[in-house]
């Protein structure tokens, strides 16, 4: 067998040897997307005092990745489809690395920015790519099983991001977080090169530009409506962004149905398998990433941990979704899609809810059924849904599958922080205005309510001011941390109710197992046909 793979994954015979190997490619590709957010939320107290960073330049140092990730995936998956999907892989771990390494030695809010935005770029390519070419490489009879070690990496990079910044953290300024990333994606490189056979769609037609044009601006407006508008007002920007997003929708909808060769077939939706597993990827991404948001910053603020403790107690949530994807992958077979996504929503939603009981005098152990139960829902649902949108597709447009897939999971995790973000930093701000208000002077108040740090650093001044000292610092350290902790219980309730609605509406969509058999009959595939009897040939 030659050192580099040659031969396309369309033009093999039989299943592709070294596709289990190539499998762990993909999937340390995907993991250092999905870190480049996660590492962030333990890395963003010690930016914030290097570079001094207000609370609207944070959002944009963490946002900056994810505008250009969540609007640029379908249109990159198309191209990819196109021309070479292993050739998008590897462009995509370069551009993410160049961004990485960009990040890692500036030491400019605005170039931060920019860094992150390269890195998103790169993301937006590798993303798609990975399922793509698990799809491709990959017999149907293995795929569930590819797709289920490919959803078990997206939940452990959730928890490595903020172990492996917290580690490095230690001894390291914040840039390491981005450059950790770049001997991940150096390795994922050479190994795409040796061991991921090359893979495009052979009767793709033109890539319908104006569609992806018009996908681009309606993803970018909505994201970016939906994060500055909560957190900073709703100003002629992000109303702007509000009014395009509700124009380019029906817009981009008008010009698929229409085109020939569309860029998404809008008409999937109506399918009920793949617009309940859409739906499902949306809501879970939501809950998910919200919670994470906001318990990582209890930990940190309020019971006092390091970025590293921080890590190590994220852990069990990558557990759980290795122990969720094992029982999945020997239960989802027998029992179907709409059971197992919705077990997962369910069981997602009551830890959600849960979080509702935490106070100021919570513990980490109140966070960790909690933790426990989202890492086990991702565990259990992801995969299934994931297998049943990327099986909508056929082969020519499995790069549009797997950017169909990833939009709606960043689309989610987006909505997610940026809603209850929202959310919770209104009810810490009205909670601490109840307990304080008058106490401090207007400066000091203003910081105080922009975030839960800043009223921790106010507390620290008011220790060192004579006309203050260590008891009504202590007082005010104690509002703090009773605003925050009321303002996780409350986001969590309005977040489980979110969360609860949209499993109602998942499983109204999920058709039943039998009618999901009939659908998948209806069209199926030569080549994908062909494939499988040559899988089964070859191993009897």
């Amino acid at each position: 067998m030659p050192l580099f793979v040659n031969t396309p994954a369309e033009k093999m015979t039989g299943p592709y040897p070294r596709r289990w190997w190539a499998l762990l490619v993909l999937c340390l590709s995907l993991l250092i997307v999905v870190m480049a957010n996660s590492s962030l939320i333990v890395a963003a107290p010690d930016m914030t005092k290097d570079l001094g960073l207000s609370s609207s330049d944070l959002q944009w140092v963490i946002d900056g990745y994810t505008v250009p990730y969540a609007a640029l995936m379908l249109v990159l998956g198309s191209i990819g489809d196109k021309y070479s999907r292993r050739g998008a892989l590897v462009l995509g771990l370069l551009i993410f690395t160049g961004g990485s390494v960009m990040g890692g030695l500036v030491h400019q809010t605005d170039l931060v920015i920019t860094a992150r935005a390269i890195m998103g770029v790169g993301a937006a390519v590798v993303m798609p790519a990975t399922l793509s070419l698990l799809v491709a490489i990959f017999p149907s009879a293995e795929r569930a099983k590819a797709i289920t070690a490919w959803s078990a990496t997206s939940g452990l990079a959730i928890a490595a991001g903020p172990l492996a910044a917290g580690w490095l953290l230690e001894s390291h300024a914040w840039g390491s977080t981005f450059l950790m990333n770049v001997p991940i994606a150096v390795v994922g490189v050479v190994g795409a090169l040796l061991l991921v056979p090359p893979s495009k769609a052979e009767k793709m037609g033109g890539i319908d530009y104006v569609g992806g044009l018009l996908s681009i601006v309606t993803v970018a407006s909505l994201v970016y409506a939906t994060i500055e508008g909560p957190h900073f007002g709703w100003g002629v920007g992000p109303i702007t962004a509000a009014v395009v997003a509700g124009v380019g929708l029906p817009a981009f909808v008008a010009w698929e149905l229409r085109h020939p060769h569309p860029m998404l077939n809008v008409r999937k939706f109506t399918e009920r398998p793949f617009s309940g597993s859409m739906l499902a990827v949306l809501f879970f991404f939501f809950g998910t990433f919200g919670a994470i948001y906001y318990a990582t910053q209890f930990l940190q603020f309020v019971l006092g941990y390091n970025a590293l403790e921080t890590g190590v107690r994220l852990l069990p949530l990558a557990g759980a979704v290795f122990v969720g994807a094992a029982v999945t992958g020997r239960v989802a077979p027998k029992l179907g899609v709409k059971l197992m996504v919705g077990t997962g929503m369910l069981i997602g939603t009551a830890g959600v809810f849960l979080l509702t009981r935490i106070e100021s005098g919570s513990t980490y152990t109140d966070f960790l059924a909690p933790l426990l139960m989202l890492g086990f829902a991702i565990g259990l649902s992801l995969s299934p849904a994931t297998d049943t949108i990327m099986g909508s597709f056929p082969e020519s447009e499995l790069g549009v599958g797997g950017g169909a897939n990833d939009t709606a999971l960043e689309l989610g995790a987006s909505l997610g922080i940026a809603i209850l973000g929202s959310l919770l930093s209104t009810s810490y701000k009205d909670k601490l205005t109840d307990l304080i208000g008058g106490h401090l002077p207007a400066a000091a108040m203003d910081t105080a309510k922009d975030s839960v740090g800043g009223g921790l650093a106010v507390a620290e001044q008011v220790a060192k001011n004579p006309h203050g000292g260590a008891q009504q610092a202590q007082t005010l350290v104690a509002a703090v941390h009773e605003s925050f902790a009321h303002a996780v219980a409350h986001t969590s309730l309005v977040g489980g109710i979110i969360m609860a609605a949209g499993t109602v509406v998942v499983l109204l969509v999920l058709p039943t197992r039998r009618a999901a058999g009939r659908h998948r009959h209806e069209e199926p595939v030569a080549a994908e046909a062909d494939r499988d009897e040559e899988y089964v040939d070859s191993t009897q």
